[in-house]
């Protein structure tokens, strides 16, 4: 039985293939590479120069890091984006997915992948913002009501796997927007963006960041390419235009969608936010 509340790892692989000329050009760099030295002869140091210098020969238009060498990097995080953690008794459970505030009229909202919570009702989850290390600047918030449309909730579109959840934390009359700031919501940009994307790996302690350019995967969803999302990453934001002081951004995308964002640790999806995701938006502020 899939496990709905990870990012998914089926059986199936993508039927994603790279560009023709990207793929012979890095095949050709690569056997540039392993004639010219080796590791006995100049060390690993040089080999290592040495491809990534026969990787600038690429073909015009090719990336220009095959995404197979960007990885993300850990970091203790940034106050908008956070982990949903199961809730028992009272008690936090283990963190699962990501999530992030999104800035609106009611300032309770928070953004994620609809997959998150699927079997999962209002006061089983919660978020807490920032988390790292086992630390919670700005303690835990209950979700207490989710909002996905009805494409997903009837059928599991992937274009549709988008949710917005209402928090809020007992004895806090602040809203979570006003402790932590919050993500612009973009729809109907373009597929090809930089950005910054941020998830909560299951088995760390700590979020993982990288910082790549995004590209269309069919008509509806978007692609990223960098190591290192695993599972629990799901839901994590897509941030263009990030703030330097503030760490905040526009958030076009979480991680999702196609296989369940994914099912490598190198690649990742995200449904493209239009006219739908913005109709949700406005009914989670809506009946709020």
């Amino acid at each position: 039985m899939r496990d709905y509340a990870r990012k998914a790892r089926p059986s199936r692989p993508p039927l994603r293939a790279r560009p023709a000329a990207w793929g012979a050009g890095l095949a050709a760099a690569v056997t540039m590479s392993i004639v010219a030295t080796s590791p006995g002869a100049h060390g690993a140091e040089r080999l290592a120069a040495r491809l990534a210098a026969a990787v600038r020969t690429l073909p015009r238009g090719a990336p220009a890091v095959p995404p197979a060498l960007l990885h993300g990097r850990f970091y203790n995080g940034t106050h908008a984006v956070g982990a949903l953690f199961t809730v028992s008794g009272g008690h936090l459970g283990q963190h699962f997915c990501t999530a992030s505030v999104v800035n609106s009229a009611v300032k309770d909202l928070v953004i994620t992948a609809a997959h998150c919570l699927q079997g999962k009702q209002p006061g089983q989850v919660a978020f807490v913002p920032e988390y790292h290390r086992h630390q919670e600047p700005y303690g835990s918030w209950t979700v207490t009501r989710v909002f996905v449309d009805a494409a997903w909730a009837n059928s599991a579109n992937p274009n549709d796997d988008v949710a917005f959840l209402v928090v809020s934390q007992p004895g806090n009359s602040n809203r979570v927007q006003e402790e932590t700031g919050g993500e612009n919501l973009a729809t109907g940009w373009r597929a090809s963006q930089l950005v910054q994307v941020i998830g909560y790996p299951d088995s760390r302690e700590r979020p993982i960041t990288c910082t790549a350019r995004t590209r269309a995967f069919g008509k509806r969803q978007m692609e990223f390419d960098c190591g290192g999302y695993t599972d629990g990453t799901s839901g994590g934001p897509f941030l263009a235009n990030v703030h330097p002081a503030t760490g905040q951004g526009a958030v076009m995308g979480v991680i999702g969608g196609y296989e369940q964002g994914g099912n490598t640790p190198s690649v990742s999806y995200s449904a493209r936010f239009g006219r739908t995701i913005r109709d949700l938006y406005d009914k989670a502020v809506s009946k709020n």
